[in-house]
């Protein structure tokens, strides 16, 4: 398993911040994601800080559904974690499985992203601009940025969110705007 070297940020601008990876990466791609995480009964995965998630994702090239393994926090600034993932063919057999495993639904949620896949300094990442309409407010939608890339192991890790953060200056985003909440963590308040 790699470390998801990712750090997230609010975005204040979403405008200006969109222009600016459209200028550098492309137009980007546009999906809607429907994610479903799951917990044990006795709560132990997530309150171990550990997720299991099924993401369906709607794009302008199909669906297709990943089943999504992250363990718990090896940085606790950035929140990078480390992940498995892979693509499932069949989306409701894959929550049957888990279900039938004993893990059942702990909250679901949409996220919309507009993805940007690139190479930089040798490096591999993904900028994600993401809206999450359940956490918007009046006049203010809730906005964030995402910048992700992989390290082999915890030697590799600062490393890994340096390049992050010179994506995300380059952006325009400062450390002021970073936030490791977890959106799983942020909808559930916004329910309550």
């Amino acid at each position: 398993m790699a470390i998801e070297a990712e750090l997230k940020a609010v975005v204040r601008d979403p405008g200006r911040v969109l222009a600016r990876l459209e200028e550098r990466y492309g137009s980007g791609r546009a999906e809607v994601y429907h994610d479903t995480y799951y917990d044990a009964p006795d709560g132990s995965l997530l309150g171990g800080d550990r997720e299991l998630r099924i993401r369906t994702v709607h794009g302008p090239n199909g669906t297709r559904t990943v089943l999504t393994y992250k363990g718990a926090r090896v940085d606790e600034a950035s929140g990078s974690k480390w992940e498995a993932e892979t693509r499932v063919e069949d989306a409701e057999a894959t929550h049957q499985i888990i279900r039938g495993l004993g893990f059942t639904p702990r909250i679901r949620f949409e996220k919309r992203c507009r993805n940007h896949a690139f190479e930089r300094d040798g490096r591999r990442f993904l900028a994600t601009l993401v809206r999450v309409p359940e956490l918007d407010v009046p006049g203010l939608d809730a906005t964030f940025i995402e910048v992700e890339t992989a390290a082999a192991d915890r030697d590799g890790l600062g490393a890994a969110l340096d390049a992050v953060r010179a994506v995300l200056a380059d952006l325009g985003v400062g450390e002021e705007d970073l936030t490791a909440e977890l959106y799983t963590d942020a909808v559930a308040a916004a329910r309550t």
